[in-house]
């Protein structure tokens, strides 16, 4: 809606013949607790996930901009539009989601790690909308999430999320995120195969930390170079790997 589609519309980026609000849809907003997973509506806003028991989903849509954005801004809306810079993306990355989509076909089901295709290009049809996201609710896990901005309303420059899962002081599993370093959001493989099976000490978690920015392109802009997003990209992994690790 207003904070992605008009934006575009008003660069050319996108010129739709139609428009449908989908505020009195029912059924696609709010937050439900499953046996195993969370389901949150498409149109739910950010401000109502913040205060969600949401984990990190909740603690990064805390941080989205400002309290308006917040307020008007949902989940599903970030979603399908693929910004690599926005904070949800490498969240449900992370978390390993799945998004429900619904269309003239049917419904059908995509991990979140196949919906992001290309710098605002994702899996939604031309036919389709999405109805719901799907969290695993990841018991046992600690998180963290970093992020780097001129403003504290602005997009992030880079932004990390960390998901640690932790057995007697060893990484037993490690899921780590990353905004706006490539033309999608990604997940920092490199990082989660150097930690995993490791003793979780502040060492060893900087070490994995130095490989955050390993296959990256970050886009250089008027705010920061390529080589300094990358830069932040390690700092900001090993201070969300840290809090995720509650060392």
């Amino acid at each position: 809606g207003g904070h992605s589609l008009i934006p575009l519309m008003k660069v050319r980026l996108a010129a739709p013949t139609l428009l449908v609000d989908l505020r009195r849809v029912p059924g696609l907003r709010g937050v439900s607790s499953e046996d195993s997973e969370l389901r949150i509506g498409a149109m739910t806003p950010h401000a109502e996930l913040a205060d969600a028991r949401a984990g990190l989903l909740a603690t990064a849509a805390g941080q989205i901009a400002d309290q308006q954005v917040r307020n008007r801004g949902t989940i599903g809306g970030s979603l399908a539009h693929g910004d690599p810079a926005s904070d949800l993306p490498a969240v449900v990355l992370a978390a390993e989601a799945r998004v429900a989509l619904r269309g003239a076909g049917g419904e059908r089901e995509v991990a979140a790690g196949d919906l992001f295709e290309d710098y605002l290009t994702t899996a939604v049809g031309a036919d389709e909308v999405i109805t719901e996201v799907r969290v695993p609710k990841l018991s046992g896990y600690g998180y963290g999430y970093e992020k780097f901005t001129r403003r504290a309303e602005d997009w992030a420059m880079v932004g990390v999320c960390a998901l640690v899962k932790a057995t007697d002081g060893t990484c037993e599993d490690v899921r780590v995120g990353l905004t706006h370093m490539g033309s999608t959001a990604l997940r920092a493989t490199a990082v989660e195969d150097a930690l995993r099976g490791q003793p979780l000490d502040a060492s060893r978690i900087g070490a994995a930390a130095e490989q955050a920015a390993e296959g990256t392109s970050p886009p250089g802009d008027l705010n920061a170079s390529p080589e300094y997003k990358q830069h932040l990209a390690r700092v900001l992994c090993r201070r969300a790997l840290l809090a995720a690790a509650g060392v």
